[in-house]
């Protein structure tokens, strides 16, 4: 015996316990399977075919059963989503098993009814005898001809009420599949809590519902529940006002899908009709029962129906789901909703959203494509992940032709009415352009669509801005050639090209970005007005600020009140034209100009005075005021670092050619410590310079030039990255520390620096005085005693004199000496480090800790 047939003598043997005991039994089942194993049903007629010659005969097969060829187009839409399916592997098998089975069986005289027939299973071939041992007892009184069913039915229509007929239920089902009461089974108007309609049934005492027949009613009028409530709410949208435009999509996508749902309706009731003229409605007495057909019977049943319309109701379902969201969502929230639905394992339900996102995202895309390609937002029902503040929608970038109040352009009657008003004119012209570019428009995350993506969300409202940006505020002459460009990067935005999305998104956001950076450069020359602010406001031009220096040193010694504007502008154009600055572009030295603060009782010029660069749009979105406010601190800063160098140097060329002409022994020691105290301040002072010069400005400044010279990243990345070169000069140069509380302690000490070397150096230049009156009276006096007479010897210096300027000075000097070490010590533990280099700088050899050393010792 081989292992098949002992594999199937033991399953045998498991299934029919009786086949243990009689041998010809298993004998016989053995025989029967082997037989049935070893079947091959229509491998003779299509052993060789192809899926579409067997194809081609099922249809010529049905068409001559149906000749309106329904019955064959219906077959054809099966095989392709048989042919879809990846879970059959052997669908040419599978076709042939069906195609024999089909065969097989006995056709009915009227099957050329609309739906395919859904035949019962054929009769066994053989009956085995000794399966009559069962012990059920058998009814020997049963008539031969009758099926189980018919048999029971005949049961009970003797015991009491029939059921109603099957084709009367149909009738009603229909109604019941369209939202409509039928005359034996009605929707009930109360609502259950869960929402979920009840049917009710209209008594008769001459026909009865079964259960199982009420509980498939009960899901085909599921059906009919959803499609009542999709149709209300494309109703209920139709006669709304202000109706986005997605919705509206929604709305027309659901309007054709419930226009298919109406086909099928209407199929199904032309088939009920033909079923109707051919069978009695009430064929109690007839052989067929109750139901008005035989068992061979190819017409529309409950169950027949329950298949047709299973696909709808899966779509019913989805799109009821949709309408309940619709309700409470709109725009690319309600997009996002739909989207939602697509990570489903179900592909039917991937299949139905991805149909529907593609024709509610049209709207979404129309208006995506009009602001991607020509920066316009048309968005009545504000559906978009861009929106625009209602307050600035008809400002648009100011572009004023010239400035006035320019060293090089004629001054206006209120040139010098008050820096009040100067100071408001001129905020409201700079405010404008970066206003507008950061308010304007906004982002709104919620109503970005997922399948976009927040990274290309970020781009495609980078890129709208850019070119409402480059119409409205830099007016390109060849806007039509950018718009042309960014135009041909792709085809039509869709949802089912999503890779072609995100590749016209990248394409649009390079190209504005590119004519974005080529405007500012080339068009508004951004490099020369950041030159010029490096160069003029942060003493870049270091004979422009010599000159200047020397020219207003006379004048900011004066109290504020005693300075005039227009001297102070004239003065500022002496400079520009005795130094190199006057090779700078006429536009450049134009914005350049001097002005004072506002002062108050007290304070004299170099307290107030301060240059000014005058910037327009759309310069101004990048050099905003904030930053030009950034600028003008350092300027301050740097200036008075300025002013103490010339103080410095001044003192330090007096000190020098005193050493040589002035006589006085008796303070040798005096002016040799004023020679090691001012060298320790120029020290100071030099390497301070360097700092902020060389390892602050000139660094930042290279970052910020290669960023530029890279031209990547849009209009925000170019103010971030100004902003940043800016933010780390103010930082480092004023010594500003993260720390809560001690953001300025170096910055005051620095101040507080400066304030005891301006002390210093106006004490040594009394002390120089003091030198030089002493050196000619004793000069004078070593003439008398030649006999040579030069004048009358002056009287001899009060000694009182002499010591308070050397107590001044050594006063001076100890406070130089502490302020320094305490700024040495909180740099130290700065928390930046270029800081903390520049505390090494300033004692590199540790020179101020040996001497606090060495002073609290001698304490």
């Amino acid at each position: 015996m081989s292992t098949h047939s002992a594999h199937l003598e033991d399953l045998i043997t498991s299934l029919v316990p009786e086949s243990r005991r009689d041998a010809a039994l298993k004998q016989e089942l053995l025989a029967h399977c082997q037989e049935i194993l070893s079947s091959h049903i229509g491998h003779a007629q299509y052993n060789d075919s192809s899926l579409s010659l067997v194809s081609d005969a099922i249809k010529r097969q049905l068409l001559q059963l149906s000749p309106n060829g329904t019955a064959a187009l219906e077959f054809t839409n099966l095989l392709s989503r048989l042919v879809e399916e990846p879970v059959l592997t052997r669908k040419n098998a599978a076709i042939l098993f069906l195609q024999a089975l089909s065969s097989s069986a006995p056709q009915a005289s009227n099957s050329a009814g609309i739906i395919p027939a859904i035949l019962p299973p054929p009769p066994p071939i053989r009956r085995v005898s000794n399966l009559a041992k069962s012990p059920t007892p058998i009814n020997n009184s049963v008539p031969t001809g009758k099926s189980k069913a018919a048999l029971l039915r005949d049961y009970r229509a003797r015991l009491g009420r029939p059921h109603l007929p099957e084709l009367l239920l149909l009738r009603d089902t229909l109604y019941l599949l369209q939202g409509i009461s039928g005359k034996y089974v009605q929707l009930s108007v109360e609502k259950e809590v869960s929402g979920v309609g009840r049917l009710a049934y209209v008594e008769d005492s001459n026909y009865t519902v079964p259960t199982p027949t009420k509980a498939l009613l009960h899901k085909l009028a599921e059906v009919g529940y959803l499609y009542a409530r999709v149709e209300a709410y494309v109703r209920e949208r139709e006669s709304a006002k202000g109706v986005g435009m997605i919705e509206q999509s929604l709305c027309h996508h659901l309007q054709s899908q419930l226009t298919e749902y109406y086909r099928l309706i209407a199929v199904l009731e032309s088939q009920m009709s033909s079923d109707s003229t051919r069978v009695p409605l009430h064929g109690r007495d007839s052989e067929e029962g109750p139901q008005g057909q035989s068992e061979g019977e190819t017409g529309l049943t409950l169950r027949r129906l329950d298949v047709w319309v299973n696909e709808w109701r899966l779509r019913l379902r989805m799109m009821s789901v949709c309408v309940e969201g619709a309700r409470e969502t709109h725009g690319g929230a309600l997009v996002n909703l739909i989207h939602g639905y697509t990570d489903n394992g179900d592909p039917f339900v991937r299949r139905f959203t991805d149909q529907l996102l593609e024709e509610v995202s049209k709207p979404f895309f129309a208006t995506l494509h009009k602001w991607l390609f020509s920066g316009e937002l048309y968005d009545p029902f504000l559906e978009f992940f861009v929106a625009v503040d209602v307050s600035m929608a008809h400002l648009h970038y100011v572009h004023p032709s010239a400035l006035s109040g320019g060293i090089f352009s004629p001054p206006s009657d209120g040139a010098f009415a008050g820096l009040g008003g100067d100071v408001d004119d001129i905020s409201g012209i700079r405010e404008s352009g970066l206003r507008l570019w950061e308010n304007k428009y906004r982002f709104q995350k919620e109503m970005l669509p997922m399948f976009v993506g927040e990274a290309f969300g970020r781009k495609i409202f980078s890129t709208g801005k850019s070119l409402n940006f480059i119409r409205y505020s830099c007016h390109d002459s060849d806007w039509v050639a950018t718009r042309e460009k960014m135009s041909n990067t792709g085809g039509a935005l869709k949802y089912s090209d999503i890779h072609g999305l995100e590749r016209s998104i990248d394409a649009a956001y390079q190209i504005a970005s590119q004519r974005l950076f080529e405007i500012f450069i080339d068009k508004f020359k951004l490099l020369d007005h950041l030159h010029a602010l490096k160069n003029y406001l942060m003493l870049g031009h270091g004979d422009f600020a010599e000159q200047l220096m020397e020219a207003l040193s006379p004048s900011l010694s004066k109290p504020a009140n005693a300075l005039y504007r227009h001297n102070l502008t004239a003065t500022l154009e002496t400079a520009i034209r005795t130094s190199n600055a006057q090779n700078d572009p006429a536009d450049v030295l134009r914005r350049l100009d001097a002005r004072m603060l506002e002062y108050s009782h007290g304070e004299i010029g170099w307290d107030v005075f301060t240059l000014e660069y005058k910037l327009d749009a759309p310069i101004d979105t990048v050099l905003d005021p904030d930053s030009i406010q950034k600028y003008l601190k350092v300027f301050r800063h740097l200036w008075n670092m300025k002013r103490i160098e010339v103080a410095l140097n001044q003192g330090w060329m007096k000190l020098a050619g005193g050493a040589r002409t002035l006589r006085v022994p008796d303070l040798e020691y005096s002016w040799h410590k004023l020679r090691l105290t001012m060298s320790e301040m120029i020290h100071f002072m030099r390497q301070l310079q360097a700092y902020c010069h060389l390892e602050v400005i000139e660094c930042s400044w290279k970052i910020f030039m290669e960023f530029l010279n890279k031209k990547e990243g849009d209009l925000d990345a170019m103010i971030g990255a100004h902003k940043s070169y800016l933010d780390r000069i103010v930082k480092k140069i004023l010594l500003i520390s993260s720390k809560s509380r001690k953001e300025e302690v170096a910055l005051n000490e620095v101040r507080e620096l400066f304030s005891v070397i301006l002390n210093f150096t106006a004490t040594a230049d009394d002390f120089f005085g003091y030198c030089l009156a002493e050196s000619a009276r004793r000069d004078q006096e070593r003439d008398v005693d030649r006999g040579v007479y030069t004048g009358e010897v002056g009287h001899v210096p009060q000694l009182q004199k002499q010591t308070n300027l050397l107590d001044r000075l050594d006063a001076h000097r100890q406070q130089f000496a502490e302020k320094v070490q305490q700024l040495v010590s909180h740099l130290q533990s700065h928390d930046d480090l270029d800081c903390r280099f520049l505390a090494i700088r300033l004692s590199f050899s540790e020179f101020y800790k040996s001497r606090k050393d060495h002073s609290s010792k001698n304490t």
